[in-house]
């Protein structure tokens, strides 16, 4: 009787759960993408597939899922990874990076000051905004040091901005000093006269 050759069955393909999420997260579809950015959240490792998934993720939900996953995981690590998108021009891009570097600005401290003085000029007006999340002690000394080196009105602006709402009583000669300066920018000395009143009702000897 002769013999007869079995036809080598081929193995199966992975199922998606059985692939590894770093994989999914690159290669896989928008649901699986979006299930994978979710999964590294809890992997310890999972930053660097993280960040490296967000330069070339299109789909909005999925970067949020990315953007969400590197909030819980945290670390210098997550902060380097949001970084480089607060200067993209996708809008939505760079504002899922400015949230999440708002949602972990215990981890985005060391990085302010170098941000206060990049190069951008939008970098500077949204890190003025990201000092709102500070101890107001800590972000009076961050802007004050803004308002006496910086050229631009709007970053000045942004700055006085944050003032208003959280500043001490050590920024009021640095807010003067500034509407001195920009003179002719009524938008800005209109928003030093309001932060100086706000800042005066808010000390303590303010009503003696």
């Amino acid at each position: 009787m002769p013999l007869i050759r079995k036809t080598p069955v081929a193995p199966a393909a992975a199922s998606p759960a059985e692939r590894p999420a770093t994989e999914l997260l690159r290669a896989g579809n928008a649901d699986e993408r979006w299930s994978a950015a979710r999964a590294l959240g809890s992997v310890r490792d999972g930053t660097g597939a993280l960040g490296d998934a967000l330069r070339t993720e299109a789909d909005t939900r999925v970067r949020e899922a990315i953007f969400t996953s590197l909030v819980r995981l945290g670390g210098s690590r997550a902060v380097d990874a949001v970084l480089p998108f607060l200067g993209v021009d996708d809008a939505n891009l760079r504002m899922g990076a400015l949230d999440a570097l708002r949602a972990m600005i215990d981890d985005a401290r060391p990085v302010l000051p170098e941000l206060l003085s990049d190069p951008d000029t939008d970098i500077r007006v949204i890190t003025c905004d990201l000092a709102r999340g500070l101890p107001s002690p800590e972000a009076t000394r961050l802007l004050c040091d803004v308002l006496a080196r910086e050229t631009e009105p709007n970053v000045c602006s942004a700055a006085v901005d944050v003032l208003a709402e959280i500043g001490e009583a050590d920024a009021l000669p640095f807010l003067k000093a500034c509407a001195a300066r920009f003179g002719d920018a009524t938008f800005l000395i209109f928003a030093v006269n309001i932060a100086v009143e706000r800042i005066a009702e808010r000390r303590p000897d303010s009503n003696g």
